[in-house]
């Protein structure tokens, strides 16, 4: 069974069997995804994230038909019905679909109008009537007229009944309208009456009607919302007369009495069991199909935004911005400790400005201030203004604004209430909008990404595989950039492989009780740590300070003996070779081969010496929005615009322009070629220039166009 799967996924992935065999071995020795991807690189062949996640997806789906067959068999063989041939195509088949046709009439039913018709002992008439030999099917159903069975009318519907469900069970049938369904069906939306002030939002789907191969996981999306709001009805069919005429071709073989009732018979099978049956099958690929199309783009959002620019430890000063509240402003060290929290009142009145400006030139002197975080809801313009009109002492005092999506969703969470137990939640907003600046990725961890907000209709699609994909990418892009081991959290910690969240608090309880960590090696001593999570984890924890400089890099501690006798090679210490470019040049990696380690690690690691622990992401750049737009009414087509792109669609990406309503650039707006995905074009925080094609002030939409650099 385990080599047809490898062979299977194999054909399906488009990857050797020998690597699909080894990747799953060390998935089911333990081993994370991050870690194979980065550290095993000679066992896989290289293989990266994506694809070692598409090979676990295809091995579970492969465990879950195997799984159903056997109850699908125990089932069958229960009811003593169990043939060879039968036998052979459960084992042949892995297409569910197909198995669950196959399964179909075997499958334990309630009590349904054939079921009903064979207890009054109509089925050997319903056996007659489908040979269609018969020339008085009225005559023969008077035989059967007798206990509950009224009438020949009765005993012939029962009949009619019985054919029915086998024509609805039978699999060539059943294709037939999958083929129709597929080829030619429609999704139409409509209005429910009276509901329509109430659906406005969904006032593109009131009378809509679309193939529905050609329907994109967007509209399909909002058209299920609004159906399961109770604002749409919705429907999916082909073109009938011609499924049931191609079903009659394939049933009724006479034409005469017998022939009437079989055609009758599979009328009503298609009406009543088979198009709406296939339609449920059909409504449910097609959302598995959007869903998978939403999740795919949530998480390219995701990663975008995790992997976003950090300012560094740096001392931020955080500004939540309001105008009748104030703002509230708090102060960070360069590890985004809280050292100072107080209200300042800038938009009140001229007292009150001038007040605020002497205490926020007081912090910014007192707690060496070198950066200010201002978040982008309430008041966020007005507040940079303010800011960026005081004078400070220093002069290299940068500004930025800062998306504060989910702040307050962190600042309720019990995350923070254990982080700030003795300060409010707008102190623990303030907090999170400073900290984001220094590090977006160790801050937007503690948030449930379907908060964030860069998501598409992610509350409408199947929760289950949101939730894995997402923390999925979180626990990518935290071992992509490594954390540093005696300043993360425990919640950051959590997503490194290897680790769980009880090994992660055992590491912050082990740092409290005995002081930072002065080496990998030091893990080991963390209650309940084993060989096998310290595998796992050792590579993606950083420690800036230890007294081997490996234990700051991605350089894995299974490969420092290579460094270490690369550095004895060359008469020189482990720290020399990773600041001398000239004794790194010397180093000739195809002498450190070996049957365990190969080009590929070789690489990685004459890669980090050059740069230890570098960060993958990129450096943060300040934006300014343009002053002379405030709200939607100072827009004017052909406006050109900066702007920061906020979140990307499958249809398009949504712009803030510093109002606020954000700017949507459609697709076609992307780029004067064709463009499939927004992606290819933008990326979420980037700084774009747009122009404004259209302002449409009842919907308060803004159509923009991208403007090429």
């Amino acid at each position: 069974m385990t080599h047809l799967f490898h062979q299977m996924i194999s054909a399906i992935l488009g990857i050797s069997e020998k690597q699909i065999a080894h990747t799953l071995e060390l998935l089911d020795n333990g081993a994370t995804i991050p870690f194979i991807s980065r550290y095993r690189k000679e066992v896989t062949g290289g293989l990266d994230e994506v694809q070692i996640e598409a090979i676990k997806t295809q091995y579970e789906k492969l465990n879950e038909i195997a799984k159903r067959k056997e109850t699908i068999i125990n089932t069958i063989n229960e009811q003593e019905k169990m043939t060879p041939e039968l036998q052979t195509r459960i084992d042949e088949t892995w297409d569910s679909t197909i198995l669950e046709d196959i399964y179909l009439p075997y499958k334990p039913k309630r009590r349904t109008r054939a079921e009903v018709a064979r207890q009054k002992g109509l089925e050997p008439l319903a056996t007659l009537l489908m040979l269609q030999r018969e020339p008085n099917p009225e005559k023969r159903a008077e035989g059967y007229v007798k206990g509950d069975v009224k009438d020949v009318e009765d005993a012939l519907k029962g009949a009619r009944d019985i054919i029915a469900e086998q024509v609805s069970e039978d699999e060539q049938a059943r294709n037939i309208v999958r083929f129709a369904f597929s080829r030619q069906a429609l999704i139409t939306a409509k209005v429910v009456k009276g509901k329509e002030s109430e659906a406005d939002k969904y006032r593109d789907y009131f009378d809509f009607s679309k193939p529905l191969k050609r329907c994109t996981s967007h509209q399909l999306l909002a058209i299920r919302r609004a159906e399961s709001e109770g604002l749409l009805k919705v429907g999916i069919s082909p073109d009938d007369e011609e499924c049931v005429e191609r079903l009659e071709r394939r049933f009724v073989r006479n034409n005469n009495a017998c022939g009437q009732q079989v055609a009758d018979a599979v009328q009503d099978a298609y009406k009543r069991l088979l198009k709406s049956s296939i339609e449920t099958e059909f409504a449910a690929q097609s959302k598995e199909q959007a869903d998978e199309e939403a999740i795919r783009v949530f998480v390219q959002n995701l990663r975008q935004l995790l992997l976003a620019s950090p300012l560094g430890q740096k001392r931020v000063m955080g500004i939540d911005p309001g105008f009748r509240t104030g703002c509230k402003v708090v102060c960070l060290d360069a590890q985004g400790n809280l050292l100072h929290n107080e209200n300042v009142y800038p938009h009140i009145s001229i007292g009150k400005t001038q007040e605020a400006v002497t205490k926020v030139q007081k912090m910014v002197e007192a707690y060496r201030i070198e950066a200010v975080a201002i978040g982008n809801g309430t008041a966020s313009r007005e507040t940079k203004n303010f800011i960026s009109g005081i004078t400070f002492k220093q002069d290299s005092l940068q500004i930025f604004v800062v998306s504060e999506q989910g702040a307050s969703i962190y600042s309720a969470s019990k995350i923070a209430r254990d982080e700030f137990p003795e300060y409010d939640v707008t102190v623990r907003g303030a907090v999170s909008i400073a900290r984001r600046l220094m590090d977006p990725l160790a801050e937007l961890v503690k948030i449930d990404p379907k908060s964030i907000g860069v998501g598409q209709y992610q509350h409408d699609v199947d929760q289950t595989k949101l939730k894995k994909s997402l923390d999925q990418t979180v626990e990518n892009c935290v071992n992509l950039v490594g954390v540093n081991l005696n300043t993360a959290s425990s919640h950051l910690l959590t997503y490194i492989s290897g680790l769980g969240p009880q090994l992660a608090q055992n590491i912050v309880n082990y740092r409290a009780e005995n002081g930072a960590f002065a080496s990998r090696k030091q893990l080991m001593k963390v209650p309940r740590m084993g060989a096998k999570a310290f595998e796992q984890c050792a590579g993606f924890l950083r420690i800036p300070q230890a007294t081997n400089p490996l234990d700051n890099s991605a350089v894995h501690p299974e490969s420092y003996c290579i460094v270490e006798q690369m550095a004895q090679d060359l008469g020189c210490s482990v720290a020399e070779l990773m600041t001398n470019k000239e004794l790194r040049l010397k180093i000739k990696p195809e002498r450190y081969l070996s049957p365990t380690v190969g080009m590929p690690t070789l690489k990685d690691i004459l890669q980090e010496l050059e740069k230890p622990g570098r960060d993958p992401r990129e450096t943060i750049k300040a934006f300014e929005f343009d002053k002379n737009v405030r709200t939607i009414n100072d827009l004017r087509e052909g406006m050109e615009l900066p702007g920061i792109v906020g979140n990307i669609t499958n249809f398009g990406a949504f712009v803030d322009i510093g109002i606020k309503e954000n700017g949507l650039i459609h697709l076609s707006q992307l780029a004067d070629r064709f463009v499939s995905d927004p992606n290819e074009v933008v990326s979420i925080h980037q700084h774009v220039r747009v122009r404004v094609l259209s302002v449409d002030m009842d919907r308060k939409r803004i159509a923009l166009k991208l403007i090429s650099e």
